[in-house]
């Protein structure tokens, strides 16, 4: 019978069962997997470029760091040098952060991609991303100077060397630092120029203003004086301490002197006994004045540095003297040295010569080139302006036409200093453009009121198309019967325009233009129509600047394919609006209503004067009427009266007269009448001035 223990998991490690693990699984477990990078980094993108420009600024600072330890040594006593370890400890310092920077560089070359070279055949070229390509090509290339760049030399020289060893002298100390310090300056000088090349292939330039590259060759002209300022400060203290030697050596086979040991030219040896005696009796330092003019030691080129007592001066003192002392000296190309036989002293004259004329004229070939960068628009207009001035004199314009033109000229380089705008956003992508054109114009395009109207889409279309347009005082935009071939959209200053209808006699109407409005709405007309004619449409109006304007404007090609593409151009609500802010259509509506109403007062004119010429005349007729009835009885009256033929002969007389005065009255008052009426059509047959009606766009859907 089976029996069922615990589960595995609860008894001890001894007694859990094994279970076999299969080879694949195993030998997967036993290998490593190498060590990969996480990232690796494009050597164009942005990151790669801004630790280029850092490590290019720890590169200048480096560079400027080293040649500080020649300020060590100092004379610090009558005949002996000492070092400065005060200004050790802080050269020592910056020198040990700047070499941070040349190990963060080499870890970052390790993670940075390259091109392959055998894909630069077409475009950019393909990426190498494999984590060992990029370590092998990078150790077989600039592994070993990045290495030798990096190395802090000088530090282990002066902090753990030199005090190890007991026996070191000045010279020594001298020779050692010179040593080290020029064969780390080479490689480190070198990586700058790689490194300069590849900041430029990557951005065009290595920095963003003319005024800062100027500023940048200026500093590396400053670096070279600086250089060669203390490489002179301490190969004078070389010279003394060569001439001390000499004079020490001559005085050693002189009887009756203390012997001179080298050991007495440090410092470090002024307390002790022999010292003290043979400074008493030598006369090593007397015979190495070089304010002694009677000496026959020659110190050549290192003399103004001895005489000056630059050599124990402090450290700002001598800083300062010896960068002066470079910065003529490489400005002159050496001309004012004056040197001595001395084989190490006439090359280094002969080095500040040819570095001198090297530096002096890079120096000013890259700031003529900067500073003329900076300048070079303003030359170009001055250049463009004389020709226009020649060629107006030339042709003898009138003087009041050669106004304008300067005056055109001026504007137009105050407004886009002499940038070609149209070529430069013509040279980007097309949705670059986009943007940039949304960026600069759609804000002022919403402030059109008949733009306002309209959806983003159209808008960015219509904001592509806008072209930049400049116009001075007096300049006539477009004259009334010239063809229209833009629409002007106004940002700033006023326009005005006016119309005759044709050069109708005794008909003018002129308005202004402010920022917001627009002119040339024919053009839209002739955009909308569905089979336009290839000639564009005639203007009904002269707009005229009334002072400096700029404004953006759509030309007729531009527009017309605007129109065709956007569909949601032919709208009602885009009809009621071009009609509400068309000057055009404001002028025709207010030119109708105006001469509506003239008619209107002319015939209620004509009409009062009617009613109040037939009361008149109906008040005569009723005056006159009254009049016979009370003279002459009435006609029953001679009917019921039979007293006599006299009565009746009168009464028969009187009622003759009624009857013409009532006939006379009632032609009177036709003709009256008649007159009236004859006014009346005369008023209404006047024939006012008319404004033709603008051709209405046609906003249907239905084109096709």
């Amino acid at each position: 019978m089976r029996t069922i223990g615990p589960p595995s998991w609860m008894l001890p490690l001894r007694h859990r069962p094994s279970v076999p693990r299969p080879p694949d699984i195993v030998l997967n477990h036993l290998r490593r997997r190498p060590w990969r990078p996480r990232r690796i980094l494009d050597p164009g993108g942005d990151v790669v470029l801004m630790w280029n420009r850092i490590f290019l600024f720890s590169c200048l600072v480096a560079l400027f760091v080293d040649p500080l330890y020649f300020y060590l040594l100092f004379i610090g006593g009558p005949g002996c040098v000492r070092i400065d370890f005060n200004i050790g400890i802080i050269v020592t310092f910056f020198r040990t952060v700047a070499d941070l920077f040349y190990l963060g560089q080499i870890v970052l070359k390790f993670r940075i991609a390259f091109v392959a070279p055998s894909s630069r055949v077409f475009g950019r070229g393909e990426l190498v991303t494999d984590p060992s390509q990029i370590a092998m090509r990078y150790l077989k290339s600039d592994f070993v100077i990045d290495l030798v760049a990096m190395l802090p030399i000088p530090q282990i020289i002066i902090w753990f060397v030199i005090p190890a060893v007991s026996s070191s002298s000045a010279n020594h100390t001298n020779n050692t630092l010179s040593l080290i310090v020029l064969l780390q300056y080479v490689p480190r000088l070198f990586l700058i120029i790689p490194l300069n090349a590849r900041i430029v292939k990557a951005t065009g330039v290595v920095t963003r203003t003319a005024w800062a590259g100027a500023a940048y060759n200026l500093l590396l002209y400053m670096l070279a004086s600086h250089v060669l300022g203390a490489l002179w400060y301490l190969l004078s203290i070389e010279r003394q301490y060569t001439c001390w030697v000499t004079i020490c050596r001559e005085e050693n086979g002189i009887m009756n002197m203390p012997l001179c040991n080298p050991s007495f030219l440090d410092c470090s040896s002024l307390e002790l006994p022999e010292r003290k005696a043979w400074r008493n009796a030598t006369l090593v330092i007397s015979n190495c004045d070089a304010t002694n003019d009677s000496i026959q030691f020659n110190f050549g080129m290192y003399a103004e540095a001895l005489t000056s007592e630059i050599v124990a001066a402090t450290f700002i003192e001598k800083y300062l003297f010896c960068l002066w002392w470079g910065l003529k000296n490489l400005s002159s190309y050496g001309q004012n040295l004056g040197t001595s036989t001395y084989i190490g002293e006439t090359t280094f004259a002969i080095a500040i010569c040819i570095i001198g004329l090297v530096l002096f004229s890079h120096l000013i070939g890259n700031m003529q080139t900067y500073l003329q960068s900076i300048t070079v628009r303003l030359e170009e207009w001055r250049v463009k302006r004389r020709d226009i001035e020649e060629w107006m004199r030339h042709r003898q314009l009138p003087p009041d036409l050669q106004d304008r033109v300067r005056r055109f000229v001026q504007y137009k380089w105050l407004a886009t200093r002499g940038v070609d705008e149209e070529s430069i956003l013509r040279s980007l992508p097309l949705d670059i453009r986009r943007e940039i054109q949304r960026h600069l114009c759609l804000a002022l395009v919403r402030r059109v009121p008949f733009f306002s109207q309209m959806d983003d889409q159209l808008l960015d279309a219509i904001c592509e198309r806008l072209v930049s347009s400049l116009s001075t005082k007096d300049t006539y935009i477009v004259r009334e019967g010239d063809p229209v071939n833009e629409m002007l959209f106004i940002i700033r200053g006023e326009l005005e325009s006016s119309t005759t209808n044709g050069g109708r006699t005794g008909f003018f109407n002129s308005i202004t233009l402010r920022p917001g409005d627009f002119c040339g709405e024919e053009l839209l007309t002739w955009a909308l129509v569905p089979n336009p004619s290839v000639n564009f449409p005639s203007s009904t109006r002269t707009v005229r600047a009334l002072c400096e304007v700029e404004a953006f404007a759509l030309r007729a090609e531009d527009l017309k394919f605007v129109a065709n593409q956007f569909k949601r151009l032919h709208s009602k609500k885009l009809q009621h609006a071009f009609r509400f802010y068309s000057h055009q259509w404001r002028t025709w509506g207010a030119c109708f209503i105006q001469t509506a109403w003239r008619r209107y007062k002319k015939r209620r004119l004509a009409k009062e004067l009617a009613e109040q010429e037939y009361l008149f005349y109906e008040e005569a007729v009723v005056d006159e009427d009254g009049a016979a009835h009370d003279g002459a009885p009435l006609l029953e009256d001679y009917e019921d009266d039979a007293s006599g033929e006299m009565e009746a002969g009168s009464n028969y007389q009187h009622l003759g007269a009624t009857i013409l005065a009532s006939k006379f009255a009632k032609n009177t008052k036709k003709g009256a009448v008649q007159k009236v009426n004859q006014i009346s059509q005369a008023s209404t047959s006047i024939k006012l001035p008319k404004l033709l009606k603008p051709d209405e766009p046609d906003f249907s859907m239905g084109h096709d």
